[in-house]
């Protein structure tokens, strides 16, 4: 990181912490918001919980004399573009990326053909909108494959199958979350995620989990997850990674803070999966853990995403500009 925390003590005025929701993360998000709050709060900053699945919220963003928005929320209607835009027709900057990149993060599928463009390697996939397309995943992607909702998060909905029998159940299963379904080429490798703040990307985590792969109960319930950092790679290797990491984060037109994830095969090569454009803030979460070997606590990294909302600009196609 740049520096360890604000360089300045600038006056933040009235902060609204947006958290809750009507997602199938309502509960992780409120664990985020009830931090970030705690946080800010200790930090002397006048910040106040506001629940995004009020009806009055409009009203109270209107009249509630607020200067700036914490976005703490996970999922649909909070981290896809919707609320972006109603933060920026009622001018409030916010945390987090524009309505541009949060649509683009948000949709797994639009997100890989972005990456596919670009050069940005993202394993192989297809989507699967009717039953009719089960029969293509044979020959592609392959077995085995992960069967995945194209706008969900928190691995929710997600399932690892190894032939045909499995894959009805888990289409089925990812069809309660998105009227798209992606299957998606399994890497066998290593796991890892880059935590992005501003313009720094944080130390690289790698994941273990004896789970079959880093799922909901490995990301938020289980204790035996384990978070390597260092992350073991070599510090020109590492130092590689963090700025693909940053292209692939970039290239959605994310911007302000998030994450990425991607795999490590086992002939070293790096294949992206998805972008998080507002990551977990709960003590399970990877970007505060990652900002300690930074230099920095998590009171310090909720007052630097916050910062980020200073001198915001944003051009009329829906992507933050940082001035």
């Amino acid at each position: 990181m740049a520096s360890p925390g604000i360089a300045s003590d600038p006056d933040f005025g009235k902060v609204a912490v947006l958290m809750g929701g009507q997602s199938a993360e309502r509960e992780i998000s409120l664990q985020s918001g009830a931090a970030v709050l705690t946080a800010l709060q200790a930090a002397g900053i006048d910040a106040h919980a506001l629940d995004a699945a009020d009806r009055g919220l409009v009203d109270e963003l209107v009249c509630g004399g607020y200067a700036r928005v914490f976005i703490a929320l996970h999922g649909r209607g909070g981290e896809d573009g919707v609320l972006q835009g109603l933060l920026d027709v009622l001018e409030l900057p916010y945390t987090e990326s524009g309505v541009l990149g949060s649509a683009l993060a948000m949709d797994k599928l639009r997100t890989k053909q972005v990456w596919d463009s670009a050069g940005i390697p993202t394993p192989a996939f297809t989507v699967l909108r009717d039953e009719t397309d089960l029969d293509t995943v044979t020959e592609a992607p392959g077995y085995p494959a992960i069967i995945k909702p194209s706008r969900e998060g928190s691995s929710i909905g997600i399932t690892r199958v190894g032939s045909d029998t499995e894959l009805q159940a888990a289409w089925q299963l990812a069809l309660r979350y998105d009227a798209e379904v992606l299957a998606e080429q399994w890497i066998e490798g290593v796991e890892y995620t880059a935590g992005i703040v501003a313009t720094d990307v944080l130390p690289l985590i790698r994941l273990e989990t004896p789970n079959t792969f880093y799922d909901y109960a490995a990301k938020y319930e289980a204790d035996t997850t384990r978070y390597l950092i260092p992350c073991g790679l070599d510090a020109g290797r590492e130092q590689q990674l963090r700025e693909q990491a940053l292209s692939a984060f970039r290239a959605v037109g994310a911007s302000g803070w998030g994450r990425v994830d991607f795999m490590l095969d086992a002939a070293g090569q790096a294949w992206f999966i998805e972008v998080n454009t507002i990551p977990g803030l709960t003590g399970h979460s990877l970007v505060p853990m990652a900002v300690g070997v930074a230099g920095m606590d998590f009171g310090q990294l909720v007052c630097r995403i916050l910062e980020t909302t200073l001198n915001q600009q944003r051009d009329t196609g829906g992507q933050r500009v940082e001035a």
